[in-house]
């Protein structure tokens, strides 16, 4: 579970005074300025740290090429600039002394003009909280459930002019001391398909590393953690639980979060990935992600005199908002066209559009682990995966639900039964739907339905987004897969 009925510890407010002090007194040599592209892809740049001062705070550090980075410029106009944001400063455990390193994330802006820029992803969930104090919620919390995989590798199979002719074909190998198609020597024991959930080692061989990946957090980040463990799939499925928090901070946890995984992969040997559905006849990753609405301290989804979840009416309004949107949302949620192999039945993934109390065949949940306490009381939009961009998909989630509140748009009745297993007839007699069955299909719907997003997302942003996502639609379509060769050779 990502949110416990505690308030999330706050952290200490970092100044640039205090953050300029601390390069100093701990001997930093470099800085690392760091923000993500358009997709959500961590992007970098590193400079002495005696070429950050008081001035670049103000001004920012003009080093940025926006023509380079996916999403962002053309070529003609291609000069950003990058201010550091001294709340998230922190020391990189990777590197010695004698190169010892910190990092910000930074806020982009158009060079010259210093006018923010508008598809910065940060921006947009800048934006996104903005406006929800706009509405009267002075405060949202964000509790993402992450979920990924730590391979041993992954072997591609290329055929040996596959990059240059792209008429010929590729495939790939996982390689995990987990798996039971894996021969170790009998060094490890095989975790079988849907079995990963709970093990003690050594049939769960990670421990180590998410006892390694959470200290990393906790000590250079931190971050307050709830719990990791083993998830259900078999080769290396793992689940590390943050503490909730504020949207801004939350979306920038996650994108250390996965910096921090992969890095203590990568330096153990191994291999994180985010994808959300590598293996074929497993589940796949998911990143559910828990959230409510605050205002002046009380929980506005929290109504301790509802019978039925203890839900508000503002609650129900956002949680009817969420669904009337959620096939354009899937395009920010579940923006790869691999995360439609994972939205199928019979994997603990949502595939319909619905809400229900402790329901986990629904897309919507309400969470039941406590009775009777207000700062538990939150939604869990079950839709998202792991490769999404955070800054969007948060910013994007609370539009939407905030325009069933300001629409009060009814989600009907809860269904408390196990969609998977109703029939047609009878979804169709309870008025659910089902999400997009491929990333195509999503970005249509986004093209249909994006009014909520107008006051956050600007134009140009949603064009050059879904200009991209429909040539990676495009271009994954363009590739016959293994299986297909399979399937298909005798034709």
């Amino acid at each position: 579970m990502a949110i416990s009925a505690s308030t999330p510890a706050k952290s200490k407010k970092m100044t640039v005074a205090s953050v300029l002090k601390r390069i100093e007194t701990e001997g930093i040599r470099w800085i690392d300025l760091q923000f993500v592209d358009l997709l959500g892809a961590l992007q970098h740049i590193t400079i002495p740290s005696t070429s950050l001062g008081a001035e670049e705070f103000k001004r920012g550090v003009g080093k940025l090429d926006g023509s380079s980075i996916k999403g962002f410029k053309e070529i003609h106009e291609s000069d950003m600039v990058m201010d550091p944001d001294p709340s998230t400063f922190a020391v990189l455990p990777w590197y010695d002394d004698a190169h010892k390193t910190a990092r910000f994330f930074v806020d982009v802006y158009e060079g010259g003009s210093h006018e923010r820029f508008t598809r910065d992803s940060r921006y947009m969930a800048q934006r996104a909280a903005q406006f929800a104090g706009d509405q009267g919620y002075d405060t949202t919390y964000w509790g993402p459930e992450i979920e990924f995989f730590v391979f041993d590798g992954i072997r591609l199979l290329p055929t040996p002019d596959a990059v240059r002719n792209p008429w010929s074909g590729a495939g790939y190998e996982i390689v995990s001391r987990e798996a039971p198609w894996q021969d170790t020597n009998g060094k490890n024991f095989p975790i079988r398909f849907k079995e990963g959930y709970y093990p003690a080692p050594p049939v769960d061989s990670l421990q180590d590393y998410r006892n390694e990946a959470c200290r990393v957090l906790i000590d250079s980040f931190g971050m307050t953690l709830d719990a990791h463990h083993h998830e259900v799939a078999t080769a290396g499925q793992c689940e590390i639980d943050m503490r909730y928090d504020e949207l801004v901070p939350m979306a920038d946890n996650v994108v250390t979060y996965r910096y921090v995984m992969k890095m203590v992969a990568h330096k153990m040997g191994m291999m994180a990935t985010f994808m959300p559905k590598p293996i074929f006849g497993d589940n796949a990753s998911g990143m559910h992600v828990h959230q409510s609405l605050w205002s002046k301290g009380k929980n506005m989804m929290y109504d301790p005199n509802d019978d039925y979840a203890e839900i508000s009416q503002t609650c129900r309004y956002y949680i009817g908002g969420l669904m009337d949107h959620a096939r354009s949302l899937c395009a920010f949620t579940n923006p790869t066209t691999n995360s439609y192999r994972r939205l199928v039945p019979g994997y603990e993934a949502p595939v319909f559009i619905a809400w229900s109390k402790r329901n986990r065949s629904a897309n919507i949940r309400i969470p039941m682990y406590y009775q009777g306490i207000e700062a538990a009381k939150r939604i869990e939009y079950r839709t998202p995966d792991p490769a999404c961009n955070p800054y969007l998909s948060f910013a994007a989630m609370l539009c939407a639900g905030l325009d069933g509140v300001k629409r009060k748009i009814d989600p009907g009745n809860p269904v408390d039964e196990d969609l998977y297993h109703l029939s047609a007839s009878k979804r169709k007699e309870y008025g659910v739907r089902e999400l997009p069955g491929s990333l195509k299909e999503s970005i249509e719907h986004l093209q249909t339905d994006y009014m909520f997003l107008k006051t956050v997302f600007p134009q140009d942003l949603l064009e050059k987004y879904e200009e991209l996502k429909l040539d990676e639609h495009l271009q994954t379509s363009l590739r016959p897969s293994p299986y297909e060769f399979y399937r298909y050779m005798d034709a």
